[in-house]
């Protein structure tokens, strides 16, 4: 019987054990896959997450990026150097996640990989998590298997405010020369393409997160890798949804949270997951670990403080994103090309500023621009 269970090993997840091992709880860490795994994904990571971690995250850095350049329709570019004290993270999932429940391992914490979680019973206090290798048990559980996975289906999540917006990504490999992060605007409707550099390679990615008509995403991207010389038919393409946050949610059950994708947290501005998947490992360690110690009411404390700290920074986050992505050319002309705005962008990215301390003068530029 172990103090807590979490199905999937992603950011979240090794978050989670890593904080639940280091106070002395017995954990397990189920993995449909075996680490380390492939995961689409552009890999950018706040600096700001080294706070919430005594060890150093350098062996799974891939690149640090210090510059932005924007561009619409592929013209009008605007290149800012990030003007903060770290650059933003870049790294490859495989590694990262991996490196993370290492972390969590060297504290005492356990992985099942190459195991699928097949079912989930409630027995009183206790949950019996069933795998194809036979059932383990533990007196709470952690669903951290991402936007797809049926953990929050199977504890009953079934009325969540859940927004799917959808991504395509692929990875090419280049001998990449420089540091900068690529974004596009205007060739996407309701949202925008990227480029991030790799230590060995790019990660090209569109993504549309406020809805609309259906787009050809695939012919979208090609078009904009060859603006890099690249050919992006020759790598593998993966679509995929994301778990955007849409208001203050649920996130507890009995002896159960959500985390992660699996809780919808992704950042319907810039759809940054990483951070907020990161955030609510965090979270969901430290709430789970008073409700081992006995605090009555601790999961319910869990879903409380998601709302209040992750919550209140999305609904700002959510406004923005309504604005900007239904009016972009707006938004480049009043907001991206205005020299102040790449820094604050690179702040909000890096965790130096909150959406909070500039959403509200970001809003009033874009909405007289729009006409409201």
């Amino acid at each position: 019987m172990y103090d807590t269970i979490i199905v999937g090993a992603g950011p979240a997840g090794g978050t989670a054990a890593y904080h639940l091992a280091k106070k002395g709880s017995s954990v397990l860490v189920l993995d449909k896959e075996i680490l380390p795994r492939y995961k689409p994904c552009g890999g950018g990571v706040s600096p700001a997450i080294s706070q919430w971690f005594d060890f150093d995250f350098s062996p799974a850095i891939s690149l640090k990026a210090d510059s932005f350049r924007f561009t619409w329709k592929l013209g009008d570019p605007v290149e800012a150097k990030i003007a903060t004290k770290e650059p933003v993270w870049m790294v490859r999932r495989d590694v990262f996640d991996h490196f993370l429940v290492q972390q969590a391992q060297k504290q005492g914490a356990e992985l099942q990989d190459n195991t699928e979680v097949t079912g989930i019973e409630l027995k009183g206090d206790y949950w019996q998590v069933n795998t194809a290798d036979g059932p383990v048990t533990g007196r709470y559980l952690i669903a951290a298997d991402g936007a797809k996975g049926p953990m929050a289906k199977w504890l009953g999540f079934k009325e969540r405010k859940r927004r799917l917006a959808g991504a395509l990504e692929a990875e090419v490999p280049a001998n990449v020369t420089d540091s900068t992060i690529h974004f596009e605007f205007g060739l996407v409707k309701n949202g925008y393409i990227w480029n991030f550099p790799k230590a060995d390679g790019y990660s090209f990615g569109v993504g549309t997160f406020i809805g609309g008509q259906p787009q050809d995403f695939k012919k979208i991207l090609d078009e904009y890798a060859k603006s890099f010389n690249v050919d992006i038919k020759t790598s593998k393409q993966y679509g995929h949804p994301l778990s955007l946050w849409d208001g203050n949610q649920k996130l507890h059950t009995q002896n159960a949270v959500l985390a992660g994708e699996a809780a919808c947290v992704v950042d319907p501005m810039t759809a940054e997951g990483i951070r907020p998947s990161i955030f609510s490992g965090l979270m969901a360690a430290e709430f789970v670990s008073r409700a081992i110690a006995g605090e009555v009411n601790a999961l319910e404390k869990y879903s409380e403080a998601m709302n209040e700290q992750w919550g209140s920074e999305m609904a700002w986050a959510q406004k923005l994103a309504g604005a900007f992505y239904r009016f972009p050319g707006v938004g480049y002309k009043m907001g991206i090309k205005r020299p102040s705005s790449t820094q604050v962008m690179g702040k909000v990215l890096c965790g130096e500023l909150r959406y909070a301390d500039v959403a509200g003068r970001a809003l009033k530029r874009l909405i007289p621009g729009i006409g409201a």
